[in-house]
């Protein structure tokens, strides 16, 4: 299953205290099939995340069936990392008018 990894453009950065990067590389570590998805890096400039998750942080995971994950980047990556993602607790997106 694919699912969509909304993070932020920067994707040189690749500290693992960096909340995209901790996520994205848990997931590569897990062989997980994503697909990135490069949301504006400004704060103000992400409705689409905030329509996503409720909020405007990141990352944000998006699954194949339209709901959203979203935790502080290192319970992401413990998650991922324990092989627990399918089982992460999701929430629909707001409905666009």
């Amino acid at each position: 299953m694919a699912v969509k990894l909304h993070r932020c453009p920067n994707m040189w950065v690749k500290l693992q205290g960096h909340p995209c990067w901790r996520v994205q590389s848990a997931l590569d570590r897990k062989g997980i099939d994503y697909q990135v998805v490069k949301d504006p890096l400004r704060r103000s400039k992400r409705d689409e995340v905030e329509r996503l998750s409720g909020q405007r942080n990141y990352p944000v995971i998006e699954f194949e069936d339209g709901s959203v994950y979203r935790e502080e980047s290192k319970d992401m990556a413990q998650r991922i990392s324990e092989g627990k993602l399918m089982e992460a607790p999701r929430q629909q997106p707001a409905a666009t008018a």
